[in-house]
């Protein structure tokens, strides 16, 4: 049986892959899984990439096939590393190995643009999300589309925002990706803001096993942009991949 779970990002709960869901259906029966502090579910603390790797597979029957969006993406590609008995494939949607820039790597959000997100989450965390979205949407064809169904999700705790953001600021996964041997379908919006397309091209030529489809309509989520697309490619890969 394909097991295909779906990890969300930052800042949006597990109703964001409701239209991509909707479409994979009756061919798969995808787990949207919510990450830690989401949707009820407990968050660990440590808040890091690795304690929310091991509290999300300890949920999971394995092996599975993991979508991740975003930070989710992050997250499934550490997950692959670390536990590659447990994940036999990778789908990751608006994907970096490194969400900030830094040295040697210019395809990430400013850091001061982070910071400001960081500041302004403790006093006005629905504002701070809906200029996040509004960021990452900023021309897709679908913004106004996509906007309104994210605004649709359900908002999680301020601490587990602000523990999200340090994630983000933190995560570097460039040394380990040239490491991940699964076969890996990377799907990424050609005119993304947040996660610039050339993130994906570099991921592309680390991964051993990756094949890149771009989106060129879409910004950071593609999935949403043009579910019907995303979800003919993602039951290709899993045919194939059987």
């Amino acid at each position: 049986m394909n097991r295909l779970v779906l990890w969300h990002g930052w800042g949006i709960s597990t109703g964001a892959w409701n239209s991509l869901a909707e479409q994979l259906r009756p061919a798969f029966r995808p787990h949207l899984q919510p990450l830690p502090g989401y949707d009820g579910a407990p968050a660990p603390q440590p808040y890091t990439p690795e304690t929310l790797v091991e509290s999300l597979l300890a949920e999971l029957p394995t092996p599975v096939t993991l979508c991740g969006w975003s930070m989710g993406a992050l997250l499934a590609m550490l997950a692959a590393h670390k536990y590659p008995d447990k994940i036999e494939r990778l789908i990751l949607i608006g994907a970096t190995p490194c969400f900030l820039q830094r040295d040697g790597w210019p395809y990430g959000m400013l850091p001061a643009a982070l910071a400001t997100f960081s500041h302004a989450i403790e006093h006005d965390a629905l504002g701070v999300l809906k200029r996040f979205t509004a960021l990452f949407n900023h021309n897709d064809a679908n913004s106004r589309s996509i906007v309104r169904a994210l605004a649709q999700t359900h908002l999680p705790p301020t601490q587990v925002l602000a523990d999200g953001l340090a994630l983000l600021r933190d995560i570097d996964l460039r040394a380990i990706v040239p490491e991940i041997h699964q076969p890996t379908l990377l799907l990424h919006g050609a005119l993304d803001p947040l996660m610039p397309l050339p993130a994906a091209q570099w991921l592309q030529a680390k991964l051993p096993a990756a094949r890149l489809e771009i989106f060129p309509l879409a910004a950071h989520a593609p999935f949403l942009s043009d579910p019907a697309r995303c979800a003919a490619l993602i039951t290709d890969f899993m045919l194939q991949q059987k």
